[in-house]
């Protein structure tokens, strides 16, 4: 009788150990430490996006709305809400709320890291549009203004993270890290999608007071892109040359990509050259004053 119920609580343990196996199969001491890093580097655009979607939409950020996701990182400078329609402010709501999945998913699987010094100013994107431009625009340009101004902003930053995701996926070594960044590219490319749609209907319409049209405005945008990424073409406005529109056979470039319209994709180091805005992944600056987080980022930092 004692030698039954010792069986029966084996094979109970057992079973309970299986369960416990089979349900942290993502966890984080399960996952190759190269996909970790990799996992943990895209949380630095996923901040960007969650805090600038949510305080031009609704005049909050993660500290009001998810705070232990921010996990103590300094809160974002400069941002606030933005002068929309209806219909643009429910569509950048929708991308908040999306993204505060994306934070979660991500640290479902990876530990992370705080949300690092985000600089949401006027100013910070006013700098990055006058680098676009060569020349100071006057007034400076506000991305907080109204709908076009602030779909322009949402250009500058969403598509890098885009690119990373394509960047990143090959080099995943574990499924559920495949599975994880494949879910997150489908939202991405979408918001992208949506983004450059509305502005690709406004294209030829003149930015006001710059005389300057929505259209001139994602070419000068993904063309200092290009150049501060160091890396050739990954990145066309909303008009394209012939050449390199799809099959050489249209200059409308609603979605961007390359010969064959597959996406385009970076690698870390030219996803910080961008994002700092200095063209040097270790020269912080432009939206991250004080540098990205995670273990690739502090890597190049450090050197």
């Amino acid at each position: 009788m004692a030698s039954s119920s010792l069986s029966v609580t084996m094979i109970i343990t057992k079973f309970l150990i299986f369960l416990l196996i089979t349900t942290t199969v993502n966890s984080t001491f399960l996952i190759p430490i190269t996909d970790i890093n990799l996992l943990e580097f895209p949380l630095n655009l996923e901040y960007f996006e969650a805090e600038y979607f949510l305080f031009g939409s609704i005049g909050q950020g993660l500290d009001i709305i998810e705070p232990a996701l921010a996990a103590g990182g300094p809160p974002p400078i400069g941002a606030k809400q933005a002068n929309l329609s209806l219909l643009i402010k429910d569509i950048i709501t929708q991308f908040g709320y999306q993204e505060i999945g994306h934070l979660r998913a991500i640290k479902k699987r990876v530990r992370g890291f705080p949300r690092p010094l985000l600089n949401l100013t006027a100013e910070a994107f006013g700098t990055l549009m006058n680098a676009a431009f060569g020349m100071p625009l006057t007034p400076p340009f506000d991305p907080y203004a109204n709908d076009i101004n602030y779909l322009i902003s949402c250009y500058v930053i969403p598509y890098v993270g885009l690119t990373g995701y394509v960047g990143a996926n090959p080099n995943l070594q574990g499924p559920a890290s495949r599975e994880l960044v494949a879910g997150l590219l489908g939202v991405e490319s979408g918001q992208d999608a949506v983004i450059r749609s509305l502005l690709y209907e406004r294209a030829n319409e003149s930015v006001v007071p710059y005389n300057i049209t929505v259209g001139e405005f994602t070419i000068k945008i993904s063309e200092l892109r290009n150049k501060l990424g160091r890396d050739g073409l990954k990145d066309e406005g909303l008009i394209v040359p012939i050449e390199l529109g799809a099959e050489k056979k249209i200059q409308g470039n609603v979605l961007a990509g390359d010969e064959d319209s597959l996406a385009y994709g970076r690698t870390p180091q030219e996803i910080l050259r961008i994002i700092y805005g200095t063209g040097d992944e270790q020269a912080p600056g432009g939206f991250y004053p004080k540098g990205a987080n995670g273990v690739i980022a502090k890597r190049y930092l450090l050197r």
